[in-house]
């Protein structure tokens, strides 16, 4: 079953689905990341992504 909207994913973890992700917290960007990449940092930094939209 694929994930859904609002789905989060850690720096590092395999990401669970397709789409554009969003960084929880301030400062924030977004970022199109595939199925089965790696969550990357953002600013250096470990974070939290949340899924915004399916790919």
């Amino acid at each position: 079953m694929a994930a859904q909207v609002g789905t989060t994913a850690r720096t590092g973890e395999r990401c669970p689905e397709s789409g554009v992700w969003e960084v929880v917290g301030t400062p924030t960007t977004t970022a199109p990341i595939a199925k089965g990449n790696v969550m990357p940092p953002y600013n250096n930094q470990a974070v939290t992504w949340r899924l915004i939209r399916l790919a």
